[in-house]
């Protein structure tokens, strides 16, 4: 105790950092504060850069509609409305495609195919949006407007408003929905591949031994258990359909007045608004209230990620009472 109460400040200092510890502790705790502090950096400047869009619109802004830059006429209904709707047909379609790709993936996949199969998932996910954007354009909307939305806005849209016509060019939001599903299909499926494949193999043999079928061992068994890693790879989707711009803005429509009641007729959402607007922005306004538009799509964002953290804390949770491994 004597002898460690002689050494010098530097000499504890460096007794303390022998190891590496603190060293680890400190270079890690710098490069999370890196990323607080470029969030809290996002918010600064599109609070800022949206002051002067704030004075002269007011809350109000979030719930009109109308889009007229040359006479200061502004609205974010139908850019929040798109990006709401479209983010939402995405996640619709993708989530239980993506989810059941990864399960055959990871336990039914024959093993000489397994890789190959992953590979082209992993290589859709790098696929850059444009080229989405062009596919959807030249191939899949024309195929659409004259197979799908033709057909159903003739018959089904006659008495549901939401798939009624007229059906123009084909471009649209729920277009729109489709391709952002395409997009992050790949994504939820690599996501749930990999969090399935981490599973403990008791989990199965648990169930395997009391007889079970392997799809009452999927159902019972794994899934519960990687219930949180699926979620998060949903809402990860979820949060690359709310940005995406480029494939979004070929396909939408581009229609910034109002909302249309159909799904089949041409919107915006606030991505594609702010990428074909900014650059070209008539005047301060203009230019601040496209800012807005991009705080509250970074307050959507910030929104739906809180209540995916709080959804993934409550699945891992699991039920009350519950035995997990």
């Amino acid at each position: 105790m004597a002898q460690a109460e002689r050494l010098s400040t530097w000499q504890v200092v460096q007794q303390r950092m022998r190891h590496g510890d603190v060293i680890f502790w400190l270079l890690t705790l710098f490069f999370a504060l890196i990323v607080i502090a470029l969030v809290v950096a996002v918010g600064y400047v599109t609070w800022a850069g949206s002051a002067q869009a704030r004075t002269t619109f007011g809350i109000g802004f979030l719930f009109q509609d109308g889009w007229d830059p040359v006479n200061g006429k502004f609205g974010a209904l139908p850019a929040i409305y798109g990006t709401l709707v479209s983010s939402a047909i995405a996640l619709l379609l993708a989530g239980p495609l993506g989810t059941l790709i990864g399960v055959f993936l990871s336990e039914l996949c024959p093993a000489r195919l397994r890789q190959p199969l992953s590979f082209l998932v992993e290589l859709l996910a790098a696929i850059p949006s444009v080229i989405y954007g062009m596919w959807g354009v030249f191939v899949f909307v024309p195929f659409f407007r004259s197979a799908i939305a033709k057909p159903i806005a003739n018959s089904i849209g006659k008495s549901v408003p939401l798939l009624a016509g007229p059906v123009a060019a084909g471009r649209g939001v729920m277009v729109a929905g489709i391709i952002l599903a395409i997009m992050i299909l790949p994504t939820i499926a690599a996501i749930t591949r990999d969090v399935l494949s981490v599973v403990p193999n008791h989990q199965r043999e648990a169930m395997l031994a009391v007889g079970a079928t392997r799809w009452e061992m999927i159902r019972l068994a794994v899934l519960p258990y990687a219930r949180a890693g699926i979620i998060g790879g949903l809402m990860l989707g979820l949060g690359r359909a709310l940005g995406e711009t480029m494939a979004a803005l070929m396909v939408i429509g581009s229609f910034k007045d109002s909302i249309k009641p159909s799904l089949f007729s041409p919107g915006i959402t606030a991505a594609a608004l702010i990428a074909s607007e900014l650059p070209n922005a008539n005047d301060d306004l203009h230019a601040s209230t496209l800012i807005l538009i991009a705080l509250v799509l970074f307050g959507i964002t910030l929104l739906l990620n809180g209540l995916a953290r709080l959804l993934v804390w409550q699945a891992a949770r699991g039920p009350t009472g519950s035995v997990r491994a």
